[in-house]
């Protein structure tokens, strides 16, 4: 770990000047850095997602290599890598693939097949409806105005939340820790999906204060609003 970010509390101006900031900070590492709801090692890797996603590339190394030393296996960082691709992007997803390379060294990109998929007519429909309850407007836009989107919002989708090595729970939780360092009141709509995958109140606490590197004090505030709504 010595070749990645100093963490803040190693900063002896910080320690001298703002105590109270390095003890209040110290505590929410804490709350990421033990197993307790959500293992320490995903954790690591949701504040790892955060950090690419804001653009703090050192931060996002040093914690995705403090996760695959916890024992985040490959598959699990790598399911990231799609999830990503939904929630914030080609430029994301491969930020953070870059960053998998580096830190999981042995990880080889499998030669595998190119091929489509095939998506039944209504079968979009019905999986928003199932998941949401009722039918987003923006999602009966897509399926007015262009079908094709619907589908591959779909696909998407499910590939994000059904399709990886972390399962639905912390698939889930990762969205909410990503969205609420970017402030995003759509953090609600995964934290109701991590509760129904079978996620606790704690587990997805937890996933805000993950956010809390990247977002500071706000996270909290944004995350907490979001519990609630």
């Amino acid at each position: 770990m010595s070749d990645h970010l100093p963490t803040l509390a190693s900063l002896g101006r910080l320690r001298r000047d703002a105590p109270k900031t390095i003890a209040g900070f110290r505590r929410w590492r804490s709350i990421i850095d033990t197993d307790g709801a959500v293992p320490a090692k995903v954790k690591r890797l949701f504040v790892a997602c955060a950090a690419t996603v804001k653009g703090y590339g050192e931060l996002a190394a040093r914690e995705l290599a403090a996760a695959q030393a916890a024992g985040l296996t490959e598959s699990e960082a790598g399911a990231a890598i799609a999830i990503l691709a939904s929630v914030r992007g080609e430029g994301a997803s491969l930020r953070f693939h870059t960053l998998f390379r580096e830190i999981y060294s042995g990880a080889a990109d499998p030669d595998w097949p190119d091929d489509d998929m095939i998506v039944e007519e209504g079968a979009a429909e019905a999986n928003f409806l199932q998941y949401f309850g009722t039918m987003p407007p923006s999602l009966a836009k897509l399926l007015e105005v262009k079908p094709l989107g619907a589908d591959a919002y779909y696909l998407m989708r499910e590939g994000t939340l059904s399709g990886t090595a972390l399962g639905p729970i912390y698939a889930e939780l990762l969205l909410v820790t990503v969205l609420v360092a970017d402030y995003s009141s759509w953090a609600s709509v995964h934290m109701k999906g991590a509760r129904t995958a079978g996620a606790s109140e704690e587990a997805v606490a937890e996933a805000v204060i993950c956010a809390v590197p990247t977002a500071g004090l706000s996270a909290w505030v944004i995350g907490a609003t979001a519990m609630d709504a």
